[in-house]
Parts: C-alpha cells; sequence; structure tokens
C-alpha cells in the first residue's frame, strides 16, 4: 500500500472515529441515526453491485427499509429481540416490495431476483441494528458502560484485521481462499486470530470494572477468537459478492477505505455474534 494511500486511511479513520465514538456515547436515536445512515448506504452498494448482473432490485425501498430496521430497534432498545417493531418493519417492506414490483418491474424485469436481492440487502445492511440492541442491553445505566459494551466487537474486529494485515505481510505464503480472496494468507488468518484472543482477554479485564456483563479473562479471550473468525467471514463474503459482480471496492463513499460496505462488512457478523455473546454468554 502506497504512503499516500496509508495517510489517506489513518485521515480518514481519525475523522470518523470523534463521530462514532460519541454516537455510541449518547446512545438511542443519536446513535440510531447514525447506523440508519449507514445501513441505508451499505444497502445502496449491495444494490448496486447485484444492478451489475441480472437483478434490478428496487434501491429507494432496500435503504429505506435497512434505514427503517435501524430505527425500528430505537423504541426499545433495551428489548432486544423482544422488541416486535424490527420484524414488523421487514414485514411491511417486504410486502411494500413485492407490491410495488408488480408495476416497477412486470413479468418481464426478472421481478424474482428483484425482490430476493431487495428484501436480503436491506435485512443484511439491517443487521447493523444489533449495535443499538448491545449499547443497550438490559441492565446498562452508565453511558460509558454501554459505549464500552459496543466497542468490544468493534475494537476486536479492528483488532483481527490489523493482525491479518500485518501477520500476511511478515509471513504469508499459503494463500486462504485465492478465488474468493486472492490477498490472505493461512498465515495472515492465522495472526488475526491470535491478535483478536489476546486482545479480547484483556479487554475482558477493561470491562470487569463495570457491575454488569463483566466476562471473565478466559470469556474475553473466546470472544477474541469468535470475533476474529466472524470478522474473517464477513470479509470473504463481502469479497465472494465483489468477486461475482466484478468490483474491486463496494463504493467510493471512503477515501482510501472503499465504500461503506468495504468498510462495515465484517461488522455485520461481529455486532450480531457481540449482542448474542453478552446477553447469553456473559450475561448480566
Amino acid at each position: 500500500m502506497a504512503a499516500s494511500e496509508t495517510l489517506t486511511r489513518v485521515g480518514v479513520a481519525l475523522a470518523g472515529i470523534p463521530v462514532v465514538v460519541a454516537a455510541a456515547y449518547f446512545g438511542g436515536w443519536v446513535l440510531a441515526a447514525l447506523l440508519a445512515v449507514v445501513a441505508a448506504l451499505v444497502a445502496r452498494e449491495l444494490f448496486r453491485m447485484a444492478a451489475r448482473k441480472a437483478p434490478r432490485p428496487l434501491e429507494a425501498l432496500g435503504m429505506a427499509c435497512a434505514a427503517a430496521l435501524v430505527l425500528a430497534s430505537a423504541i426499545d432498545p433495551a428489548g432486544g429481540l423482544m422488541n416486535p417493531a424490527p420484524a414488523a418493519v421487514l414485514v411491511f417492506f417486504t410486502l411494500l416490495i413485492a407490491t410495488a414490483a408488480i408495476w416497477m418491474r412486470g413479468v418481464e424485469g426478472e421481478p424474482l431476483l428483484s425482490l430476493a436481492v431487495t428484501v436480503f440487502g436491506a435485512g443484511y445492511a439491517g443487521l447493523l441494528a444489533f449495535g443499538l440492541d448491545l449499547r443497550h442491553l438490559p441492565g446498562v445505566r452508565e453511558p460509558l458502560h454501554g459505549t464500552a459494551l459496543l466497542f468490544a466487537p468493534i475494537a476486536l474486529t479492528w483488532v483481527s484485521d490489523t493482525a491479518a494485515y500485518f501477520g500476511g505481510r511478515a509471513m504469508g505464503k499459503r494463500k486462504l481462499i485465492p478465488r474468493v480472496s486472492p490477498g490472505k494468507t493461512v498465515e495472515g488468518a492465522l495472526s488475526a486470530v491470535v491478535g483478536s484472543i489476546l486482545a479480547g482477554a484483556g479487554y475482558a479485564l477493561l470491562l470487569q470494572r463495570f457491575p454488569a456483563y463483566h466476562p471473565s479473562v478466559l470469556q474475553g479471550a473466546l470472544f477474541g477468537l469468535l470475533v476474529s473468525v466472524f470478522a474473517q467471514v464477513g470479509d470473504l463474503a463481502e469479497s465472494l459478492l465483489k468477486r461475482d459482480t466484478g468490483v474491486k471496492d463496494s463504493g467510493t463513499l471512503l477515501p482510501g477505505h472503499g465504500g461503506a460496505l468495504d468498510r462495515f462488512d465484517s461488522l455485520l457478523f461481529t455486532l450480531p455474534l457481540g449482542y448474542f455473546f453478552f446477553s447469553m454468554v456473559v450475561g448480566p
């Protein structure tokens, strides 16, 4: 990677981190608004990638559905999966999209493919809503506590990506899945796992200062392992879609990083993992 591109990537990251931290700290509708915008952008990029092939997704409706899924979670973020609003939104938009396809696609417009890609893209991008559920787990009263919980999968995903990059550059020889992602190596993947396990154990010590959801060091290490695996699978899943549609990046929204999907592909896997791990394994 050229030095100028590295500086661009770092500059964009430094500009975005305060926004994300502030939204995480305030939580509620502030965090929901940020995640809704990101979800809509992720869905948009998915739809435009798909449009390079046969499907013609109903882009506006799909983006609206992705954003609405996140906003619906903000109605009762502590309710998590017990909050019926996201499911109601998904049902409503599925019916609306199917109805709109009658006139907007017709028989000749590949309606089945259009419907399938639109609903899938909206639901896939809408997984970002789990970040809101994680931030507002039942029993979390202190903003700093919720922020620390939300950043558990985010920070460990970043550690996994970073360790994979440097481990792959230093030791990478054997390709992981070259047909899907030619640049990834077995050594890089193992470096990511080791780095995340160590970071997860350390992050557990940080969380132990809070009154609830404080994992043991062993649980933290296990979470680090799972985050790395989920993050790498999420990255490979996006690489698979990009290879299928013949694009290098999902978009150009973030200089040096590509599109929103390029930046948040792993979090679509690790945010739901974080919610289920802390609510079902660690517990209050």
